[in-house]
């Protein structure tokens, strides 16, 4: 059996999946992609990011998108603003540059585009729908016979995990679990910002709002749709979420609840929380441990948040989870055998997802700490003015 003939199957159709896929079967290969959703359209994908060049966007010239990347992103989206809680502006950035710009290089894109952009790149048949991986159990030496719950089984040469924070393939490689990082969100939305909340959309502006005071903040993202997705961020302890008694399920009963925790706050603020018209969903934020690495394994291999989980404040997730996915089917290619591919892949992506994470939670730290949007906004200028 030649090396692109193995059976290489990839669990969980997110960016990393999808990007492994995609390099795959430009160089021949037949991945399959197993995913629990049953279709593309069962849920909410969530709200914008922004690709970096050395790793979404490295990740999208290896798939061969980045040029379509290109014609539908935002590079407006990179601006920002980050004030205090009475909102003093400590930085501000306006972007509208074009692709090879070296000051702004992390144009933005809704997850949803950006998945729809893979999955259309793809063979029709290499998306497994409806297939929740529950466990993959060894076969042999080096083979793993995959268990769905809809009942089905298959045997494959290599199982990628790209089945996330509470992955079911983990297990095989390392015992790692993932962790209350000690930081819980809100999600709040504001649908059709610009004619619903005209004058919070220009305050807003194309891009992101970081208020932080008082180890808490709000986070303000204008998406593609139009709507502004508005993140209430606390540090504190596991049950915060359940202690505060928010009926999360009643958007008009909870908003007063929400904006007695952030009272004092600035009155051009309070509308992201007061003129919220979508879905509100807590969030508790996991994380692995920085590093997170394990002893290579044949048959078996992670990426994405199923290799390093971390909080999002360094807007990194999706990022790296790309950048491996390309990274694993490279290295996959150019390795004629199967287990020094993946550790030669493992090796590489312990080092640059280690310092990410590193960066990562000292974020996390910074954004909770005391004067937050005055450290922040002197973080942001040492990047445009190293």
């Amino acid at each position: 059996m030649n090396h692109s003939s193995k059976r290489i199957a990839i669990v969980g159709a997110g960016p990393g999946g999808l990007t492994l896929a995609r390099v795959l079967q430009m160089a021949g290969y037949s991945p399959v992609v197993y995913e629990g959703e049953a279709s593309r359209y069962e849920r909410q994908q969530g709200g914008t990011l922004d690709l970096e060049t050395d790793s979404g966007q490295k990740a999208l010239q290896a798939a061969g998108l980045l040029e379509s990347f290109y014609e539908i992103c935002r590079f407006e989206g990179q601006s920002s603003k980050i004030v205090d809680k009475n909102g003093k502006v400590y930085q501000e950035d306006t972007a509208d540059q074009a692709p090879d710009s070296d000051q702004y290089s992390r144009p933005e894109i809704d997850r949803t585009v950006l998945r729809d952009l893979l999955l259309d790149s793809l063979r029709p048949d290499t998306i497994q729908w409806g297939y929740k991986c529950l466990e993959a159990v060894p076969v042999g030496d080096r083979q793993y016979a995959l268990h769905f719950e809809n009942g089905q089984k298959d045997v494959v040469d290599l199982v990628v995990a790209a089945d996330g924070a509470f992955s079911r393939i983990r297990p095989l490689v390392s015992e790692a679990k993932a962790e209350y990082s000690g930081v819980s969100m809100i999600e709040l939305n504001i649908l059709d910002a610009a004619n619903h909340s005209p004058g919070l959309a220009a305050f807003n502006g194309p891009g992101t709002v970081y208020a932080l005071d008082d180890r808490k903040g709000m986070i303000a993202q204008m998406n593609g749709d139009g709507r502004i997705r508005v993140y209430l961020g606390f540090q504190a302890e596991r049950d915060f979420l359940e202690s505060v008694d928010i009926p999360y399920d009643e958007p008009e009963k909870a908003k007063p609840k929400l904006l007695a925790l952030f009272a004092d706050w600035a009155d051009e603020l309070k509308p992201y929380i007061s003129c919220a018209n979508g879905a509100i969903t807590p969030r508790r934020i996991y994380m692995l441990p920085v590093p997170h690495t394990w002893e290579s394994r044949a048959g078996v291999t992670l990426i994405g948040d199923a290799a390093h989980l971390m909080s999002p404040f360094a807007g990194a997730g999706a990022n790296l989870a790309m950048l491996d996915g390309a990274e694993l089917a490279l290295s996959l290619i150019n390795h004629d055998d199967l287990d020094t591919a993946v550790r030669q892949y493992e090796q590489k992506m312990f080092d640059y997802a280690g310092a990410v994470a590193a960066e990562t939670k000292a974020n996390m730290e910074l954004f909770f700490s005391d004067n937050a949007a005055a450290k922040l906004g002197e973080l942001m200028k040492s990047f445009v003015n190293p």
